[in-house]
């Protein structure tokens, strides 16, 4: 007798399971007719489920929530956000984590083959259970359907905004009243100072497997749509579009930066990069001067583009560069010909234009030397030799170059092939 009760009670709690399930999806499917969101989604199933609920990028940035300051907290202690705030997907399993007496869930929002989203439920006292999870299934694949939605108009928003915006860029939108009327409709604010920011997603390392054209384009997206996201929420005025290889941002910059905005550039640039989990990519970034007004626009978009450019040569992937620091790199990027540029920095440095150890330490002391005026004592405190160490090391370079320590013409095309080595290799 009490293992058919038992039997009974197993049953009707199933019945109910399945039932709770069946009202979750048809509530959240009257969501999505109705052109409902992904918060009212979140919403509806933190309701239903007596969960904490996020719903994220794949890489984790926050699209939504139904989440008590307190579930967030007791998240954040358990280290699964990031310090810009960013859920740490790769850290959440297929078997959920356990935080305290509670657990987090974490499931794939699919469609087509796309991966679009992450669903994300917290509950505090107690472990997700297996029905609870079937019925996150039922609501990922919902949302699924919502996300698709929002993905196909916001890809035809975005494509007119970007075509503005390149248009801006290149001159052709028309008169500035026109364009600043125009952009109001988009929600953005160009009438103000701002710098042009540059983005683009490194190349990918030789010894990396290759990826499809899918994966990066999806890659691409991820990247965009992390720019959009963070600049929004620093000012939802601000333009950040996606030009197919790039995604340029106009950034403000507030009448009181003395540095000209870089201070903003550098905490946009650290949100977007996170702590680099889920998943992203190392990308670059170019920072043109301060444009006042629209009609600077594209003059800033030309300096970003140029400093994004030198400063990966310069400087290898994963760096910010502003134009104003490009120096003598600026002139140097011009030149077309790469082999005039090698051509030149072998005339000038003969054997040093080498490629061997001993080469290249000896260019790094004629660096050295170059940078203290060729104050030896000081070029030697700098390398950690001895005074005369560093003593033979001149006579050596100048027996290789020729009076490089006297003769102030000589010097200066020393200095610029060695600029030439950097950006020509």
């Amino acid at each position: 007798m009490p293992d058919q009760t038992s039997s009974q009670t197993s049953s009707q709690d199933a019945i109910k399971a399945l039932a709770r399930v069946d009202a979750l999806h048809t509530a959240l499917t009257q969501i999505v007719l109705e052109g409902g969101n992904l918060r009212q989604i979140a919403a509806e199933v933190a309701r239903v489920l007596d969960v904490g609920v996020l719903l994220t990028s794949t890489d984790g940035r926050e699209r939504a929530a139904e989440l008590s300051d307190a579930l967030r907290g007791l998240m954040d202690d358990a280290e699964l956000f990031d310090p810009t705030g960013r859920f740490r997907v790769e850290r959440a399993g297929a078997d959920g984590v356990g935080v305290g007496r509670g657990q987090v869930r974490m499931l794939r929002i699919v469609a087509g083959g796309a991966d679009l989203a992450r669903l994300v439920c917290f509950r505090e006292a107690s472990e997700i259970s297996s029905g609870d999870v079937h019925a996150m299934e039922r609501a990922a694949a919902v949302a699924a359907l919502l996300i698709t939605r929002e993905e196909a108009v916001g890809a035809v928003e975005n494509k007119y905004q970007g075509d503005f915006l390149r248009d801006v860029l290149l001159r052709r939108a028309g008169a500035e009243e026109y364009v600043v009327e125009h952009v109001e409709a988009f929600g953005w604010n160009l009438s103000r100072p701002m710098v042009v920011v540059a983005a683009e997603i490194d190349p990918a390392p030789a010894d990396e497997p290759a990826t499809s054209n899918r994966i990066r384009r999806r890659w691409q997206e991820r990247f965009s749509a992390a720019w959009r996201q963070v600049s929004h929420t620093f000012d939802p005025g601000v333009p950040s579009v996606d030009f197919s290889s790039e995604v340029v941002t106009l950034v403000p910059v507030p009448e009181d930066a003395v540095d000209g905005g870089a201070s903003v550039v550098r905490q946009l640039v650290s949100d977007v990069a996170g702590d680099k989990g889920g998943g992203r990519r190392p990308f670059s970034v170019g920072v043109s001067r301060v444009a006042a007004d629209i009609e600077g626009l594209p003059e800033a978009y030309a300096q970003a583009r140029r400093a994004v450019e030198v400063g990966r040569r310069v400087h290898g992937g994963g760096s910010t560069t502003y134009f104003d620091q490009l120096g003598v790199h600026r002139l140097i990027a011009l030149v077309p010909d790469h082999d005039e540029l090698h051509s030149f920095a072998r005339d000038v440095l003969g054997e040093l234009a080498g490629t061997s150890a001993e080469v290249a330490d000896l260019r790094e002391t004629l660096q050295v030397l170059l940078d203290t005026n060729f104050n030896v004592a000081e070029a030697a405190r700098l390398q950690f030799f001895h005074y005369n160490t560093m003593r033979y090391r001149v006579g050596k370079l100048e027996r290789l170059l020729g009076p490089v320590a006297s003769d102030p013409h000589l010097r200066l095309d020393v200095a610029v092939a060695l600029r030439v080595l950097e950006i020509a290799d």
